[in-house]
């Protein structure tokens, strides 16, 4: 399966407008973004799972990046309420569920050779760093020098430029943002090839935005098994 797999095109996928895909474990379905692969892929989705639902033990081998959008998504580690951020790098596994249902963001096969730091930052927290114009606030969730994940607070109808010298991932978190005329609302995701600016002008409730700078495609991303 291949989906939104040419790294040297801008993508945006307004993934609330997408019909849910089951996944092989009841009650757990999927909104697809990026794919490159079978059940085992290198991907960017969005998940949900059922209240009650759960995927059984399995080892992340290209490691696992999540955000919880929506409700409180669990493992035999502990809870994971909305906003909440981990990495989960290769070689380590859990059980993932949720009692009474939730919505995560996933990246899966997506981490770099010795990328062995496993993190969780619970609901605001993450180091505040100085803001652009147009932007409220910034914390950092994840820097290590390779690439740079944060949450980022846009002003109210603000025109905000992002640089991109690596390349780009965004996720609307709420609120709304226009980019080349095209209105981005909760939940869409943009991608955005390198060297390739990001403009947008934010809606009259400003934006909330998880963003990614860092290479789109590692070179040395894990391989996956052939």
């Amino acid at each position: 399966m291949r989906i939104n797999d040419d790294l040297t095109k801008p993508v945006v996928v307004h993934s609330a407008k997408l019909e849910w895909i089951p996944s092989p474990s009841a009650g757990v379905d999927r909104r697809m973004l990026y794919r490159v692969g079978g059940e085992v892929a290198r991907a960017t989705s969005i998940v949900r799972y059922a209240p009650g639902s759960a995927f059984p033990r399995h080892v992340h081998s290209g490691g696992e990046e999540v955000l919880v959008l929506e409700g409180t998504f669990q493992d035999e580690h502990g809870d994971y309420p909305v906003g909440t951020y981990f990495r989960n790098p290769p070689g380590t596994s859990h059980v993932p569920a949720s009692k009474d249902g939730c919505t995560i963001f996933v990246r899966l096969w997506q981490f770099r050779e010795r990328d062995n730091t496993q993190i969780v930052r619970n609901p605001g927290e993450g180091e505040t760093v100085p803001v652009r114009e147009g932007v409220e606030a910034a914390r950092i969730l994840f820097d290590d020098g390779q690439e740079r994940v944060s949450i980022e607070s846009w002003r109210p109808g603000s025109t905000v430029t992002v640089g991109n010298p690596r390349g780009l991932e965004i996720l609307v978190l709420a609120g709304s943002l226009i980019v080349r005329g095209e209105l981005l609302e909760p939940q869409t995701w943009l991608r955005l090839p390198q060297r390739e600016r990001l403009e947008a002008v934010t809606g009259p409730a400003g934006a909330e935005i998880w963003i990614k700078d860092a290479p789109l495609q590692h070179p040395d991303v894990l391989q996956m098994p052939a």
